[in-house]
């Protein structure tokens, strides 16, 4: 880990966030394409065909970790992209908490090119971030969107897939949707915690995927869950991806599992060119099923 990140004095004032093995996966995965797609984007460059290409962490975080399984530091996605190369030109990183926010950009002090929020990622990558990238400029930005829960909302996602010019990681986070949302009977849901899915969903055909009429006679209004609601609900969004959003592709995506087998989360990736598609399907059958039998929650 590059000495520059890991101020010793930084640390004992801050404890970073600990971390499960499935965020070191997700982590290995999105540096692996980064490295793939700096290295696309930089020759695009030399053809004079782009002009800059960006790094963007919505839920950036402190940008520095500690491993539950080894308690060593780990390096966050911001702080892994900085160390990418070829480089990215910009870096654009968001975070609600303040703290984290000036932790970060601490770390980043020494690099120009970075720009670090604090607020809500929802406005500040539509308002501030998004428009820093334009097809139309000839800019192009790598996108993590990788919230602990159901804090994105579908405007980010459409008008990422509406730019054309913006590659998006996704996480589509099915835990707080079954903890919350997506429970055995429909009609138990608080109309809050539904209306947190719906704005992340864009509306509401995700009870389309969720449920089903129940075989209850006596109450026809009634809908249960569907027992496949978590696969069933990923490949609805999936196909929302590419048709509500405009997103050209879509992989499959991979579901982030714990040590007993049970979906996290679904790390969703999309974008407009064949090839991007093409590399993020070979990282995620070569992370499908790493360490799996040894894994520790």
């Amino acid at each position: 880990m590059p000495d520059e990140f890991v101020a010793s004095d930084r640390a004992r004032v801050f404890r970073p966030d600990e971390i499960r093995y499935w965020t070191e996966v997700k982590l290995e995965i999105v540096r692996d394409y980064a490295k793939a797609y700096a290295t696309i984007m930089q020759k695009q460059k030399e053809k004079r065909v782009l002009r800059r290409f960006a790094y963007i962490d919505a839920f950036a975080g402190a940008g520095l970790h500690i491993s539950r399984a080894t308690g060593t530091y780990v390096l966050g996605s911001p702080l892994n992209a900085l160390v990418v190369r070829p480089s990215f030109d910009d870096y654009y990183y968001i975070d609600l908490d303040s703290q984290k926010a000036g932790e970060l950009r601490a770390a980043c002090v020494e690099h120009g090119n970075v720009h670090v929020w604090e607020g809500d990622c929802n406005s500040v990558l539509l308002s501030d971030v998004f428009p820093q990238v334009r097809y139309e400029d000839y800019r192009r930005a790598l996108c993590l969107l990788d919230p602990y829960g159901l804090h994105l909302q579908w405007d980010v996602m459409r008008e990422a897939g509406a730019m054309r010019s913006v590659e998006l990681f996704l996480n589509f986070p099915v835990m707080d949707m079954n903890m919350n949302v997506l429970w055995q009977d429909a009609a138990s849901v608080d109309s809050q915690q539904a209306a947190r899915l719906t704005r992340y969903w864009g509306d509401e055909s995700w009870r389309d995927a969720a449920y089903r009429p129940s075989p209850d006679l006596f109450d026809e209004a009634r809908v249960e869950k569907v027992p496949e609601a978590n696969a069933a609900v990923a490949a609805a969004f999936r196909t929302r991806l590419r048709t509500a959003a405009g997103f050209a592709y879509v992989p499959a995506p991979l579901a982030m599992r714990n040590s007993r087998g049970a979906v996290v989360y679904y790390l969703f990736f999309a974008a407009q060119k064949p090839v991007a598609s093409k590399i993020v399907n070979a990282i995620f059958r070569k992370y499908a099923n790493v360490g799996l039998a040894t894994r520790r929650d």
